[in-house]
């Protein structure tokens, strides 16, 4: 009262002075008084400090107040903490404010009683002494109790924790005693999990030391999730506290109790968990598991997180508003998981990693299921079967519960009641049904009848089997159903010895399919025991958690009991858990290889990898129905997939609404049975004093109830009466009955729908995937959905709507946002994201199909044994974009570990554009039952199709589908296959199509400008339409050619084929059509095929670059992967691929145009996925084909957005939906643009030239390159010392700054081989000319060089016209090698102007470019390289250059070629302008300028080997590929040396000779991930020497982003740092020592695998493959690959993620299905087919090695020269086998041997990846002869490691060895 009084008087000061200040102030303004702006300034000010002051006088008044003094002299620290986040410091009882001084907390009453009045301050809890972090991934802490009061007594001093990432996504932190063993769960699962965490723990969570908390964050975003500094640690013998604030009120999860709604309250809840035989009737008691685990959404972007504590001890958890949670348990240790996931889905799958994957239940437990208490006897069991196989129920599995056995004794049956029992399964089996039964644990200790002995208790007596009093020795006595019963330990091996005995014993009496277990709490309707049990803090603990009765022992065993485990106060929790892995092993030794069944009642996490549950014994009525739904939700969470509630209720009758709409709605349990109890209604009627009747309903349980009432005064006399039992199986409402009717027919859709869930089971054992979802699970972004738990989803797709409450018709149902299409009537919903008013009549339930999903059916029947049996089909509900996916699995339904062993059948099915895949991705197992997909449905189908093609996979065969075979609803939009006869194991395609007009539209006017009237003075058709995008022009059917003549041979075709002339022509008058064209096809070999279309008539310039053709066509139809067809009218070319029936080229499409100037084709496309094209900046690696448009022509362009940049490559790569891919290059090297539809489809433009296509068919992406690069060329094989780390640099002012660089570079110990000069370097940028500042160069480069380093120089093509004396100009005019006009227009060179400055000028920076280019650039010439004097020049040249300075690579740019003029000096080009303008102008950069742009005039002649004439119009694109090969031939003469050649301007086979940098790139950060993707392509293009100019060429580069350039460029194949004039150095000592450190570190590892690197690049130019891997080519069968463009592979064995965008220190990678290590640790990392959270502080880089590879390596050092020096050294990691090309032995295979004895190499040291945990401890070396060499080895057990160090022996690589190792 004290403190309020005070706080009164306080405030009303406050308000007094404040009245005063308003007084004074209104008396001023009443007297008129005028004020001052400073008056008025200096008064606010005055206000302003009062305030201010008051406010600090009444906060410190007010702490005051909460300064007590307890007893013992402690005074707690109080601030003002928010009632949300007050933590409970009194959960007891009894709180006062005495009470509450005792213990040292915060008194503070309110008005509400259920925030905490009594609440924690801060000085209690531990502070951290001593943190140490032994590895990155661990924090080690000790700590010590702050000097504070007790709240129960025996608080411990001193506690560890122990901290660790142990993946990427789980964090595990435990705190114990470390001078005393206290209990920790001996889970069976938890131990046995792998841990590969990569990311530092200092990430994720920051320890606080005083006083001790926690604070974890979520890596990428720095999050606080769970933050325990909200309050005190405490830690005492029996009493265990945690609290943590959270970051979201979304809460699931914490069990087992019943939540009515799925999301927690949090307004101070408190949630009991300890497990307990009590009523699921809606109270927040504790009931049957103990599941101390929550998942947590965190806000829209369904990042989520989830927190398992690891305790069986009884405890209670509190949920309040802050929100925040808090954990008090009574025993044991603080054992947290926290789990991370970007979904909510992934938290369940790392809980069930954790914990153990689900089982996947016998394919005849997912059937329907029929059970009830006390049946009476075994001929009204068989009344039951018949009456609901009478009625055509589908139905498969009948009970019995205990009332079958002996006096409910376990084991026995009833000789009497139930004599026929052991015949009962065959009788349920002659009709294809199952039989389960019921065992409790409980073992009475009574004879048996008749006075028998009881053999099965004898037994368990002599084996020792029971529970123990705390004695230890003496069985402890309960009673449940037999009467007095002892307990089995299950913890004991005795005991697990004597269960799977008795179970095998009676399973040989009864015979059965699967067991139910029950009451294994454990449950004993006595307190304890017989005796009571002992006054002890066991018994009796300090604190009592809120559990049912509050009494630790109430109907279950004493808490002083013993086990195995240890205390029964321990492992309570766990009886139901020990039993379950105890029965475990009983089913495997009756069963054997079947998989069986097991229910059980209690549970622990990780029960689910062996048993299924149901949610207890509720009860017939409305509630019930209802609260099931969150139950089965969080059995999902749990990882208990196969669950559900008893259907209809255990207790009391169903009524015949409440039972039909249970029915309708446990249709879609996972485990749907319907059970009661025996159906007594019995009325108590207990008269006390004054005749008060109290009635008693309800209370079934006869036995038990008067074992309860026994306890109720004698004084009170007691009546009751028995209501005769009434069964509700479905039948016993009548045969005719609407509940008939409605459940039959939802358990048909069941049984209909049993391979979909049968399928989600199987995603639920394998990944984790819950199979009962709720809606927030897959619409997390929508925040309606968080809390949606009276509807649920089976897995993605199948959304149940049923009605839960009494005498309504319709529901108020939320519609996600997607597609849906109702399931029975298969119509499409029209809304979306919105609640709907759902009519249900009394029969019907709301079941609808998610668009995008395809489910797997199968006929039903009455039982699974038959439907089995029945043909199988396909549901395919279409999404947005008309696509759908979805999978099946299948397997004999019944036998064990037919995953692990591969003998079951999975299929991926797609849809998209019109083609249906069935795809079998595995074909382990075969039906005995022929199975075969007979009718498929597809909804969403707007119009019928022609027809419908059906291919089968592999053998290619195609067949037309009779029309009697398939139907189309126009008014549902639905398309029916029926008859099918689809082999269930095989793959195949249906194909039809299915296109929207619109999208199938080709454009016929794609120049702007368009119009109706133009449109049609084509001859084209014009029509508007909504979509974004669509041609409104476009072309007609039946426009182009048609054939008019074929002749075909068995290596190929040829065509005449003939405009069709009803058409105009084209539409551009300058570029007449022609009419007649000639088509050849030529069948090249068996996985390549070219066509070529031109005019037979005229000799039309053709692209003279050679190509490697065979001499010999193909003439083997059966070896071709391919067949070729032509249709005729409009012509086209059809190429299928004959294994899967994929057309991948379809050009018989409306716009084929050939005239003079203006050549157009069309293609459909295999699918949306292609890759290529260039060379153009793209965003993404897949081509996006939403009407995109890429010119192509190339230009001395910096790489932009939808920009012609410096090479030309008309090819590309398409992936087809079956993961096969080909190739097609268009030869024509002419201005030309692609254009990319959603048809899918592929329009090609070009203004010259002629059609000459060429075809490869892969089938693998990387088949693709490889024989793209046999017919263009393979790519060089550059220098070894050409990988290393290069610098350069336009800007460098003389040698002196190179030379400096050079000396810092060594200073720092960076790896560096390669330094160049740009044009600097040249006098006046004139080629071949050696500049006054530079002239020291010469000798700097020989002095580096004899380093071991090498030197690159920059020459031009363009040549100085204007010098008096410039040898390279006048000897070149004098070989005639300069591009001149056409020798009847002029016989003059063709002038333009580049970098050289006229002679004897002085630049002025200052002015704008085209100034500087008109006053001081001089007259430039472009050499002709396609001249055979061209090249002998040019090579003289370049000997003459060598002879006065030395190089060892060349680096030619600006070969496009670039001109800083446009065509020519002045601009007049002569000759025909519509070559600069051509009538059609692809859409090219500056195309307003024309063609001329920034280059040469178009009608600049250029002259063949041959004398042949061409004009520059046909070969600009061939410039640069021109300039190229006598390059590449003069380095290779003048230096002898191989060396490399780097060129901008590429087209198809300039790889052969020479490298490639992207060009003149932007220091930011998005072209560091486009970097990835044009080296990607690149690799397609047959140019493995590729990269970017890391940090950027352009702008200044900041810190960080040259930082993160510089980890990704060190894994560039061409590792160069380069950037422009004016802006600062970015080299890697321009920074700071942190940067050059990273570098060198970064740069180490580059130089470590640079043998592997070089093997990457010996075998591209031996087979063509790629050396910069996209993922999708290694791993193409997983579609999650085919469109990653920002993590790349070197060759298929090293992962790059890097990171790409500013500040992250987290990067998302994907992990592909194989084994991955770590490089920098070695561990394997646990992950796969996965993303990956990944840690990525700023000097790190993610890479990733793959198992089953080996990687040579060595160690580096300054540069190549001196590392190749080191033995060779290799990484071995083992794949999942253990091998890696050799398991336990290495061993070496010589291929070749040609080197030189300097070149040769020893065996280093050998790392080996995966060697497992069993230590090795020697390695023994065999060499060539045979002799052998001890090795030393460590292997470190926990990274998994082995290292064995060869160095030593000498060992030549040239020689075979092997290398075997040995444990123990």
């Amino acid at each position: 009262m004290e403190d309020i009084k005070r706080e009164a008087e306080t405030e009303a000061k406050l308000r007094a002075v404040t009245s005063t200040l308003i007084f004074s102030r209104n008396e001023s303004l009443m007297g008129k008084k005028r004020w001052t702006t400073t008056e008025i300034a200096l008064l606010i000010l005055f206000i302003l400090m009062t305030i201010l002051a008051i406010t600090m006088i009444v906060l410190f008044a007010t702490k005051k107040l909460d300064v007590i003094e307890t007893p013992n002299g402690f005074i707690p620290q109080c601030p003002n903490i928010p009632m949300a986040e007050r933590v409970d410091c009194y959960p007891d009882a009894g709180a006062s404010k005495a009470g509450c001084e005792q213990r040292g907390c915060c008194w503070s009453p309110l008005d509400e009683r259920n925030v905490p009045w009594c609440f924690f301050p801060n000085n209690h809890g531990y502070t951290v002494h001593s943190l140490q972090t032994p590895k990155p991934t661990v924090f080690n802490a000790e700590m010590k109790r702050m000097a504070s009061p007790s709240l129960f007594g025996g608080d411990i001093q001193e506690l560890t924790l122990h901290a660790e990432m142990q993946t990427n996504n789980r964090l595990h932190f435990k705190i114990y005693d470390p001078k005393s063993q206290r209990f920790e769960v001996p889970h069976e699962h938890i131990p046995k999990v792998s841990n590969s965490a990569s990311s530092p723990i200092s990430d994720t969570l920051e320890i606080r030391n005083n006083p001790f908390g926690l604070i974890v964050r979520r890596k990428e975003n720095k999050k606080v999730l769970f933050d325990t500094t909200v309050a005190p640690l405490v830690f005492a013998d029996q009493y265990l506290q945690l609290s943590a604030k959270l970051p979201s009120h979304n809460i699931y999860g914490l069990g087992e109790h019943v939540h009515q709604r799925y999301r927690h309250d949090t307004n101070w809840r408190t949630w009991p968990i300890f497990t307990r035989d009590a009523f699921p009737n809606g109270g927040t008691h504790n009931l049957y598991g103990h599941y101390p685990f929550f998942l947590c959404l965190e806000d829209e972007s369904g990042k989520s997180f989830g927190v398992f504590l690891l305790n069986s001890n009884a405890m209670e958890v509190t949920l309040q508003p802050a929100p925040a949670v808090t954990y008090r348990t009574i025993g044991g240790i603080l054992d947290f998981y926290i789990l991370f996931g970007d979904t909510p889905e992934d938290v369940v799958h790392e809980f069930l990693e954790l914990t153990g994957m689900p089982v996947i239940p016998a394919y005849w437990s997912l059937g329907f299921q029929l059970s009830r208490w006390n049946y009476g006897s075994l001929e009204e069991v068989k009344t039951t079967v018949e009456r609901n196989r009478a009625i055509d129920l589908p139905y498969d599995i009948q009970y019995t519960d205990i009332d079958y056995m002996e006096d409910k004794k376990d084991f026995t049956y009833d000789k009497v009641k139930f004599a026929g029992l052991p015949g009962f399964a065959d009788y349920l089996h002659e009709k294809g049904q199952k039989y389960i039964l019921i065992l409790d644990p409980a073992v009475a200790t009574s004879k048996r009848v008749g006075g028998a002995p009881y053999e099965a208790y004898d037994r368990g007596t002599a084996k020792s089997a029971w529970v123990f009093e705390s004695d230890g020795k003496t069985p402890l006595v309960g009673e449940v159903w037999p009467g007095e019963t002892v307990f089995p330990d299950y913890t004991s091996p005795n005991c697990i010895e004597w269960w799977i005995d008795e179970y095998e014993r009676f399973s040989k009496e009864i015979k059965h399919d699967a067991l139910w277990i029950d009451m294994n709490e454990v449950s004993n309707f006595l307190k304890g025991s017989n005796k009571g049990c002992a006054d002890n803090n066991l018994n009796y603990p300090p604190f009592t958690p809120k559990i049912l009765d509050e009494v630790m022992y109430s109907k279950t065993l004493c808490m002083d009991a013993k086990q195995e485990w240890g205390n029964h106060y321990d492992v309570h929790s766990l009886y139901g858990y020990s039993m379950v892995l105890a029965t475990e092993q009983a089913l495997k030794r009756v069963f054997g290889s079947n998989r069986t069944l097991m229910l059980t009642r209690s549970s622990f996490p990780g029960v689910g990898k062996y048993s299924g549950h149901w949610l207890g014994d509720n009860g017939a009525n409305w509630n019930d129905i209802k609260w099931a739904i969150p139950g089965m939700l969080e059995f999902g969470l749990f990882g208990i997939p196969y669950i559900g509630a008893d259907i209809c209720g255990f207790f009391d009758d169903s009524s015949e609404e409440l039972c039909r709409r249970w029915m309708q709605v446990g249709a879609f349990y996972p485990f749907s049975r319907n059970h009661n109890a025996e159906g007594y209604k019995v009325y108590f009627h207990i008269i006390k004093s004054g005749f008060i009747p109290h009635l008693f309903h309800s209370i079934s349980l006869l036995s038990y109830s008067l074992a309860l009432f026994r306890q109720v005064s004698s004084a009170s006399p007691i009546y009751f009466c028995l209501i005769p039992p009434k069964p509700q199986d479905p039948a016993f409402y009548g045969a005719n009955s609407v509940l008939v009717s409605s459940s039959r027919h939802y358990l048909k859709i069941r049984y209909t729908l049993l391979p979909y869930l049968y399928t989600l089971f199987y995603k639920a054992h394998t990944s984790g995937e819950t199979v009962v979802r709720p809606l927030v699970h897959e619409f997390y972004s929508d925040s309606t959905t968080w809390d949606v738990d009276r509807q649920f989803l089976w897995g993605k797709h199948l959304l149940i709507t049923p009605v839960l409450d009494p005498g309504v018709d319709r529901v108020s149902a939320y519609i996600p946002d997607a597609v849906w299409y109702d399931y029975e009537t298969m119509e499409r919903v029209g809304t979306r994201k919105t609640h709907v008013e759902m009519h249900l009549p009394a029969d019907k339930l709301g079941l609808h199909i998610r668009g995008g999903a395809i489910l797997p059916t199968q006929e039903p029947e009455v039982t699974t044994t038959y439907s089995r049996r029945n043909p199988m089909g396909l549901i395919v509900a279409l999404d947005d974009n008309n696509q759908a996916a979805g999978e099946l699995f299948w397997d004999d339904g019944d036998s064990r570990d037919t995953v692990e062993n591969g003998n079951y059948i999975h299929y991926q099915f797609s849809f998209t554009n019109g083609s249906l895949d069935l795809q079998a991705t595995k074909a382990g197992y075969r039906d005995p039952n022929n199975l075969k997909f007979e009718n498929i449905t597809i909804m969403g189908v707007p119009s019928p199709p022609a027809s419908i093609s059906l291919t089968h996979i592999p053998s290619g065969s195609i067949t037309q589908l009779p029309n009697s075979t398939f139907y189309h609803d126009e008014v549902k939009q639905v398309l029916f296959l029926s008859n099918l006869d689809l082999t269930l194991g095989e793959s195949y395609r249906v194909e039809w199509e299915m296109i929207n007009e619109e999208l199938a539209r080709f454009d016929c006017y794609p120049e702007e400008g368009g119009d109706e009237a133009k449109c049609k003075a084509r001859g084209c058709l014009w029509k508007e339409s909504n979509i974004d995008k669509i041609p409104w022009c476009y072309y007609p059917s039946d426009y182009g050619y048609t054939v008019t003549t074929t002749s075909e041979t068995s290596t190929g075709m040829t065509l005449d084929i003939t405009r069709n002339m009803k058409y105009r022509s084209s539409g551009r008058p300058d570029s007449p059509d022609v009419n007649n064209l000639r088509v050849q096809i030529w069948y090249h070999t068996s996985d390549m095929l070219r066509f070529k279309i031109w005019d037979p008539t005229i000799d039309r310039f053709e692209v003279p670059v050679p190509l490697s053709l065979p001499s010999t066509p193909e003439a083997d139809e059966n070896k071709r992967l391919y067949k070729v067809s032509v249709t005729q009218n409009p012509f086209g070319i059809q190429v299928v691929r004959k294994s899967t029936g994929t057309k991948i080229w379809d050009s018989a499409v409306p716009g084929f145009t050939f005239s003079d100037m203006f050549i157009q084709v069309s293609t459909r496309l295999s699918s949306n996925f292609v890759y290529g094209f260039g060379e153009t900046e793209h965003t993404t690696y897949k081509h996006d084909l939403n009407y995109h448009t890429w010119g192509m022509f190339s230009k001395d362009q910096p790489p932009g957005y939808k920009m012609n940049c410096y090479g030309v490559h008309p090819f590309y790569m398409g992936l087809e939906n079956t993961a096969d891919a080909h190739g097609v290059l268009l030869l024509n090297s002419n201005a030309m643009d692609v254009t990319f539809q959603p048809t899918p489809a592929l329009t090609y433009r070009t203004v010259g030239g002629i059609l000459d296509f060429y075809m490869v068919l892969g089938p693998t992406p990387e088949m693709v390159v490889q024989e793209y690069t046999t017919l263009i060329g393979r790519p060089v094989l550059p220098a070894y010392w050409s990988l290393g780390f290069q610098l350069c640099r336009y800007g460098y002012v003389n040698d002196s700054e190179i030379a400096e660089l050079y000396s810092d570079m060594k200073a720092a110990g960076i790896p560096y081989d390669v330094q160049y000069a740009d044009i600097d370097y040249m006098e006046r940028q004139l080629d071949f000319v050696l500049d006054s500042q530079f002239q020291a160069l010469p000798s700097l480069v020989d002095k580096m060089r004899g380093e071991g380093m090498r030197f690159i120089f920059i020459l031009d093509p363009a040549i100085s016209g204007n010098e008096t004396v410039y040898p390279a100009f006048s000897r070149g005019k004098e070989a005639d090698v300069f591009i001149k006009w056409p020798s009847n227009m002029s016989n003059e060179i063709v002038w333009g102007k580049v970098w050289p400055d006229l002679p004897g000028v002085i630049v002025d920076e200052s002015l704008d470019w085209d100034t500087q280019v008109e006053i001081y650039r001089a007259y430039a010439a472009f050499p002709d390289f396609f001249r055979p004097q061209t090249a002998i020049w040019w090579k003289q040249e370049i000997k003459d250059f060598y002879d006065m300075m030395k190089f060892d690579g060349l680096w030619i740019d600006m070969n496009e070629p670039a001109s800083f003029v446009h065509g020519t000096v002045g601009g007049n080009c002569l000759g025909d302008p519509l070559l600069e303008f051509p009538p059609y102008m692809p859409p090219l950069e500056s195309k307003h300028m024309g063609l001329k742009h920034k280059t040469l005039c178009m009608n600049s002649e250029q002259i063949f080997s041959n004398g042949k004439k061409v004009r520059h119009y046909d070969v600009h694109n061939l410039y640069g590929w021109s300039h190229t090969k006598p390059t590449f031939d003069a380095l290779l003469e003048v230096t002898g040396k191989r060396g490399i050649v780097v060129t901008r301007s590429t087209y198809p086979s300039s790889g052969k000779w020479a490298g490639h940098w992207l060009g003149d790139n932007y220091a930011s950060w998005d072209q560091l991930y486009k970097s990835i993707i044009g080296m990607m392509e690149f690799s397609l293009f047959g140019i493995s020497y590729t990269g970017a100019d890391i940090c950027g060429f352009f702008n200044k580069a900041e810190y960080e982003m040259c930082l993160r350039w510089m980890q990704l460029g060190a894994f560039y194949p061409y590792s160069r740092n380069h950037n422009g004039k004016g802006n600062p150095r970015q080299d890697p000592v321009a920074w700071d020592n942190r940067f050059a450190e990273a570098s060198r570190d970064v740069l180490n590892i580059r130089y470590t695998l640079l043998p592997y690197l070089y093997l990457l690049m010996f075998e591209a130019h031996t087979k063509g493959s790629t050396v910069i891997r996209p993922v999708l080519h290694e791993f193409v069968k997983d579609k999650a690959t085919w469109d990653i463009h920002k993590q790349f592979l070197w060759g298929p064995a090293l992962l790059i993620t890097p990171a790409l965008d500013p500040g992250v220190t987290v990067v998302e990678g994907y992990l592909p299905d194989a084994r991955w290590y770590d490089y920098h640790t070695a561990k394997d990392v646990g992950k796969r087919a996965t993303k990956l959270s990944m840690e990525t502080p700023l000097e790190h880089i993610n890479l990733h090695v793959r198992g089953g590879y080996i990687l040579p390596w060595q160690k580096p050092e300054n540069n190549t020269f001196y590392s190749r020096k080191n033995p060779m050294g290799l990484i071995v990691a083992l794949s999942d086998s253990g091998t890696a090309q050799g398991s336990k032995t290495l061993s070496s295979q010589i291929d070749h041997n040609a080197l030189v004895a300097a070149d040769h190499l020893n065996l280093g040291v050998v790392r080996v990846w995966g060697a497992g945990t069993v230590k090795i401890t020697g390695a023994t070396l065999t060499d060539k002869d045979g002799g052998t060499h001890s090795l030393n080895v460590v292997h470190d057990t926990n990274t998994e490691e082995l290292t064995i160090d060869a160095t030593s022996k000498a060992v030549p690589l040239h020689h075979t060895f092997s290398i075997t190792w040995k444990t123990g």
